[in-house]
């Protein structure tokens, strides 16, 4: 009687453990349906491919301040690709210490997203390039002063004619533009633990994270968040079920209706990848809420009309951060030396 208890025990073990089996199997192909993991390399741009010379002369001009009319601000400063690609403030501080009106979004990964800023007012990188550039609250700079600035920098005048061979007139204000959306595109990370796990190996998530994939999916949150991006690839509004309080849903900022003028578009956003969002604190387009946890929360009470619990929450956050991709390695450039000709700085 002993032995058939025991064979019975076994047995029931093994059914357990087949059915953790199959419910990891059917999880995974969900997720497998649903996602899908970062390339190793980057897209090819239609239109403007990458060349050796063109993701030079991109970098040096991201990491270059003098594209700002007080010679201090550059797109790393608000994009900065040693944190995340991000700035760690609530909303980026610009020409005359004046503050912007939204949350710099992370330049990671970013040339998956279906358009550029919060609102999705700028089609691609190249054109999202020209707006800080010219914003009287980022840059505060023109496209004559720019080209002036280049201009009068002889290694840069090298450096765009072999970026761009064959161009009747290779410093140009589009080519500036160009030369950086090469180089951002080339700012992925891939090889996340999730994209791992999306290749067939179950073991790169635990079970904390695991149990967060499935509430992620199971709640709805992959309804705006899903894709290669996790994120970026629509618009969704801000505030279903119940709109967040003032500091975090701004009533005065109506989001993509300033770009379409559309009644349906009020408080409608692109919804944000999630690539790397455990490193990309503040978050949401007023940046005030600094808690990953909270945020959650608050997307599971707003969006959905749910009070999310402690366990679940967490849950959801330890899956979040299995989305931190492999960090692009960066050398900081060193800059064409201006010279006696380069306009100068005005603060």
């Amino acid at each position: 009687m002993k032995r058939i208890c025991l064979s019975l025990a076994f047995v029931l073990s093994l059914a357990a453990v087949a059915g953790q089996s199959a419910a990891a199997d059917d999880l995974q192909a969900r997720a497998k349906a649903l996602f899908k993991p970062i390339p190793a390399k980057p897209p090819v741009l239609k239109g403007n491919p990458a060349t050796p010379a063109k993701v030079e002369l991109g970098a040096k001009l991201y990491f270059d301040p003098r594209l700002s009319r007080s010679q201090l601000i550059s797109c790393n400063t608000c994009h900065n690709a040693g944190l995340g690609g991000a700035d760690l403030q609530v909303t980026s501080t610009g020409h005359g210490w004046q503050k912007g009106p939204r949350n710099a979004p992370t330049v990671l990964n970013s040339v998956y997203n279906i358009a550029q800023f919060w609102d999705g007012r700028a089609k691609d990188l190249a054109e999202q390039a020209k707006g800080p550039v010219q914003a009287s609250v980022e840059m505060n700079n023109t496209p004559e002063l720019v080209l002036q600035t280049l201009n009068s920098i002889p290694e840069y005048v090298k450096l765009f004619k072999k970026a761009f061979p064959g161009e009747k007139e290779p410093l140009t204000f589009d080519n500036m533009a160009r030369a950086i959306e090469v180089f951002e595109a080339s700012l992925v990370t891939p090889d996340a633990p999730f994209d791992r796990y999306l290749k067939g190996n179950r073991k790169a998530l635990g079970a904390r994270e695991t149990a967060g994939l499935k509430l992620f999916i199971d709640k709805g949150c992959v309804a705006c968040h899903g894709g290669l991006n996790l994120g970026g690839s629509g618009y969704f509004p801000f505030g279903v079920v119940a709109k967040p309080a003032e500091n975090i849903m701004p009533r005065k900022d109506k989001g993509r209706f300033a770009v379409t003028n559309t009644s349906a578009d009020e408080y409608v956003f692109r919804a944000p990848s999630l690539r790397n969002v455990a490193i990309t604190a503040p978050y949401f387009h007023s940046g005030v809420v600094w808690s990953l946890k909270e945020a959650v929360d608050v997307m599971g009470s707003a969006q959905f009309g749910i009070q999310l619990s402690d366990e679940e929450s967490s849950a959801i956050v330890a899956f979040l951060g299995s989305l931190t991709g492999k960090q692009p390695k960066i050398v900081y450039p060193l800059l064409p030396a201006s010279t006696d000709v380069t306009p100068h700085p005005t603060l």
